[in-house]
């Protein structure tokens, strides 16, 4: 349902936590007793763990009234979603064109049961929502509002109790959303695995609210500078994986925020991680309050609600439409349609009433059959998911005894090279120096190489005699007894002046 002006004010509700806030376009307060006004517009939204969202491309020749059947198939397909299950799906087109004749879609897509849950407190208040919008979407009417006037690529990071989202918008304009699992119910919990004993979620909060990341007890500071270091570590990681994904050069700016308020050293703490200019999620909308703080959420939804029709994205899940004017409805379509029938030949009355009966037992016995099928959907969810924590388990194992028998193969081949290789070599060294004497030559230095590429065994003899002829007569000795076994060569003798004596470099090649 669309706003109109008719309406006088809009209340806005996180059936999340159950707070309401009730504004005009020009103030906004909390509703101390909520309640359902004829005239009052009722807004509100899902947070990114309650949807699947998604891009796919659509031919640009399918007409306009069969796109919306194109989405869905190809969603059912793409996703894996159950066929059982008759999801609710919204969609938008994009900003960037698609390729080989297609248009590209961002999708978004909720499991209707999950609605249901999710508002049943809020409708105890209101009775009706009129617009329930993924709460990505909603940061569009910062950029219509003109509160943000820069262009570029903008990433907007949003810290809840229950959920923590990272979204971003190029050229002013959706672009992706991610679910981030750093929300404070989860930092709570790592918070106090660090700090090794256990305070109240409202404790945590209150302590980033109150100090943030300049907390005064170094202790706090500590275990807070860790928290945060894996925080941005997982921010990072879905920011490169965006920029890559959608071939971003840059992001321009960083928007960073969280329903307890601005938590001091939080814009700091992005830019030093991240490296990108970053600012507090916190803008002036223009509302007056007495409020000292008012969750930014809430402050989207009233701006979004003063938005025309043509500036929002036409994405709402509600299930909670107020009922039409009387003539409009079914029932009363009913009545007046009896009452016409009575007026003109009081005929077959009774076939009305019948089918509506039917009809309601066909919607009960249908609701009954979705909630049985729902149930069995997440139970082969949990058992996929747990044989698939096994399997892991199994491969880890399997790796492990891999790289264990490959280090014993490598011991084993060392222990027989040193068991047979040695040996080997020290026979043949003391075959080609036990002559030496003989020839009155000395051996100044013996090395032993093997060229792995050429599979070439090298032995290098440095020898030293007082004349050049012993050396020529071993390197002849050599050559008549050994030529079987080696391929020797000599380079040059050289004499050295100072110890008057002859130097010469045997090679003796193994064959």
């Amino acid at each position: 349902m669309k706003q109109k002006q008719a309406f006088s004010s809009t209340i806005s509700t996180n059936p999340y936590n159950d707070s309401f806030y009730t504004g005009t376009t020009t103030n906004i307060k909390v509703a101390e007793k909520p309640q359902y006004f004829k005239d009052q517009y009722s807004v509100s939204y899902l947070k990114t763990q309650d949807f699947i969202t998604t891009q796919v491309a659509i031919s640009q020749n399918i007409p306009d009234e069969d796109v919306i059947d194109a989405i869905e198939n190809k969603v059912y397909e793409e996703l894996g979603l159950d066929m059982a299950i008759e999801y609710q799906i919204s969609y938008i087109e994009a900003s960037e064109g698609g390729e080989d004749g297609n248009k590209n879609y961002h999708v978004f897509v909720v499991d209707p049961l999950s609605i249901d849950e999710a508002f049943a407190g809020s409708l105890d208040n209101i009775k009706y929502i009129d617009q329930i919008t993924p709460v990505p979407l909603l940061i569009r009417s910062l950029y219509k509002k003109e509160i943000i006037e820069d262009s570029g690529t903008h990433c907007f990071i949003y810290f809840q109790n229950d959920d923590a989202f990272l979204t971003l918008y190029d050229d002013r304009e959706f672009l992706y959303t991610k679910s981030l699992k750093y929300s404070f119910s989860h930092m709570h919990d790592r918070y106090c695995e660090l700090l090794g004993e256990q305070i109240e979620l409202s404790e945590f909060t209150k302590l980033l609210a109150e100090d943030g990341l300049r907390s005064g007890e170094s202790e706090n500071q500590q275990y807070l500078i860790k928290l945060f270091g894996e925080v941005f570590l997982h921010i990072n990681d879905v920011m490169t994986y965006s920029k890559r994904a959608f071939e971003l050069d840059r992001i321009d700016k960083v928007y960073i925020g969280s329903e307890v308020g601005a938590i001091v050293g939080m814009d700091e703490y992005s830019q030093t991680y991240l490296g990108l200019d970053s600012s507090d999620f916190d803008f002036n909308y223009g509302f007056e309050t007495e409020e000292w703080y008012i969750d930014q959420i809430h402050l989207l939804m009233h701006l979004t609600a003063q938005l025309e029709a043509e500036d929002k994205y036409d994405c709402n899940f509600t299930r909670f439409h107020r009922p039409p004017p009387f003539v409009k409805r079914a029932s009363g379509q009913l009545i007046l349609t009896i009452a016409g029938a009575i007026v003109v030949a009081m005929i077959y009355p009774t076939i009305f009433w019948t089918l509506d009966a039917i009809e309601g037992v066909k919607k009960a016995v249908l609701s009954s059959d979705y909630r049985e099928l729902h149930l069995k959907k997440v139970d082969r969810e949990n058992q996929i998911n747990h044989h698939t924590t096994e399997m892991e388990k199994i491969k880890t194992l399997v790796l492990n005894e891999v790289k264990a028998l490959n280090d014993k193969k490598s011991v084993l081949t060392q222990i027989h090279d040193i068991k047979v290789n040695y040996p080997m070599k020290a026979k043949r060294i003391s075959s080609l120096t036990k002559d030496l004497n003989k020839y009155k030559v000395k051996l100044n230095a013996i090395s032993y190489t093997e060229n792995e590429t050429t599979n070439e065994k090298l032995f290098l003899l440095s020898l030293v005699s007082k004349k050049d002829k012993p050396i020529t007569n071993l390197i002849e000795w050599y050559t008549k007894t050994k030529s079987s076994q080696y391929r020797f060569s000599i380079h040059k003798i050289e004499y050295n002046e100072d110890d008057k004596r002859y130097y010469s470099e045997l090679k003796a090649v193994l064959k």
